[in-house]
């Protein structure tokens, strides 16, 4: 009997680290595709400077509209769910636990939602841009991806909170505190790296997205100066490079892929190292 559960011991381990090392495998060959095919287009020229006349047959020029336009929708857009995401899962774990059926069926709705396809809130973000007279701009792109990416945050953040014993929580209340103080200067802090995770996920969700904006921020070689100006997307920008039937437009493509990775990476690394920094302040 120890003999079979030593061998289905080692074969779970065996079984785990396989999926385990297969999906970073499976990452690191993404990522070297994406770096080898699109090395020889990427330049500080890309970068810095916005397409020219026939960039995407072949001009000279760059993305950095794509890039502007993608950061100004996924800053845009994740702020606005932090707003909505952090009072909703703190509602959620603290002024409905006592409603169990209640907290099931809101998860519930919000796990439906977060598994909507893209397209499906691009559809709904064209539907309300044209019953506000909205015509497609980067407001209207911001908007979309806020609803796209507000029930991965509330979720997310949810998850962690739910794991916090609730010995905290009754001596928190014990000790004088209302609710909403508990919420937001106890459960908050306890589970602010997991806040952390929820935004991160939030963020590259809506900076790597296409078919949400695909209709609704419409696109352009310019970077907008108002809400109500289109922007050009750096998922976009890929899209239309790949779609080319000349090698060195696909090329760029692959730069432009390399550069949105480059920038979710920058973001990943420093909001990594913020939520360390204020875990440790918090311990001392």
């Amino acid at each position: 009997m120890n003999k079979q559960k030593e061998i289905e011991e080692l074969f779970f381990k065996f079984l785990s680290g396989f999926a385990t090392y297969s999906l970073i495998a499976i990452l690191g060959f993404i990522i070297i595709i994406i770096f080898v095919k699109g090395f020889g287009a990427l330049s500080l020229d890309m970068i810095i400077k916005t397409p020219k006349g026939g960039y995407y047959y072949g001009g000279e020029g760059g993305v950095l509209n794509a890039i502007v336009g993608s950061l100004y929708i996924a800053f845009g857009a994740t702020f606005i769910a932090i707003l909505i995401g952090i009072p909703a899962a703190l509602y959620i774990n603290v002024h409905l636990v006592r409603y169990k059926r209640i907290q099931n069926t809101i998860r519930y709705f919000l796990d439906a939602l977060w598994g909507i396809p893209s397209i499906v809130y691009g559809a709904f973000g064209f539907t309300l841009m044209l019953f506000l007279g909205m015509n497609a701009s980067l407001l209207a792109g911001i908007i979309t991806v806020a609803f796209l990416i507000t029930p991965i945050i509330i979720r997310t953040f949810d998850e962690v909170l739910s794991t916090i014993p609730k010995g905290l929580h009754e001596a928190s209340l014990a000790l004088g505190s209302t609710r909403t103080e508990m919420a937001f200067k106890v459960m908050f802090k306890q589970g602010f790296s997991g806040f952390i995770t929820a935004v991160l996920l939030a963020f590259g969700r809506g900076i790597g997205d296409a078919a949400s904006i695909l209709f609704t921020a419409g696109y352009t070689d310019l970077i907008p100066t108002h809400l109500d100006e289109p922007a050009a997307t750096l998922p976009l920008a890929i899209f239309f490079q790949l779609s080319s039937p000349i090698p060195e437009v696909r090329e760029r493509a692959y730069a432009a892929a390399a550069i949105l990775t480059i920038i979710i990476l920058i973001i990943s690394l420093t909001a990594r190292g913020f939520s360390k920094k204020y875990s440790k302040s918090n311990l001392k």
